[in-house]
């Protein structure tokens, strides 16, 4: 799996004109999911998420989690965070779940956030063409994967 996680002030996602999920102060994490992917990525991987401490302190030091700001989640289904580049400049996706494998473990993912962080996790549609708009506080990005710990 990999994620790329942004601190955001807000961020909202809306599908064909609907708003699917909206947050105010927390993560827009995007999630790319890869055929070798397991439960044991997914619970590594949303506890990384919960408790990364990138929320300023009272010294505005990073040393806060999402639990201690009372920060949310909107999860996005992202495929093309496994394109490849390798060839010519058509990213190809071959390397991404396909939706089978993909769609029960971005549910499970959702409801795994959801029990570590005791709240409501906000989500686009899988699959869905989705406009995505956030204010990015920092900018704080930090991207992870379950395959590459560092």
């Amino acid at each position: 799996m990999r994620a790329v996680i942004q601190r955001v002030t807000t961020a909202s996602c809306i599908v064909a004109g609907n708003t699917t999920g909206a947050i105010d102060l927390g993560f827009l994490v995007l999630l790319g999911i890869e055929d070798a992917d397991t439960q044991e990525d997914l619970e590594w991987l949303a506890g990384k998420i919960v408790n990364m401490r990138v929320f300023g302190d009272e010294e505005d030091l990073m040393n806060k989690a999402l639990a201690d700001v009372d920060g949310n989640i909107l999860l996005i289904s992202q495929f093309t965070l496994f394109a490849s580049t390798k060839k010519g400049n058509r990213p190809g996706f071959t390397r991404a779940a396909r939706p089978e494998k993909a769609i029960p473990l971005y549910e499970a993912m959702i409801k795994q956030l959801s029990l570590l962080l005791n709240k409501e996790i906000q989500t686009g549609i899988f699959g869905a063409d989705m406009k995505i708009s956030l204010v990015n506080d920092g900018p704080v990005t930090i991207t992870i994967d379950t395959k590459n710990k560092e």
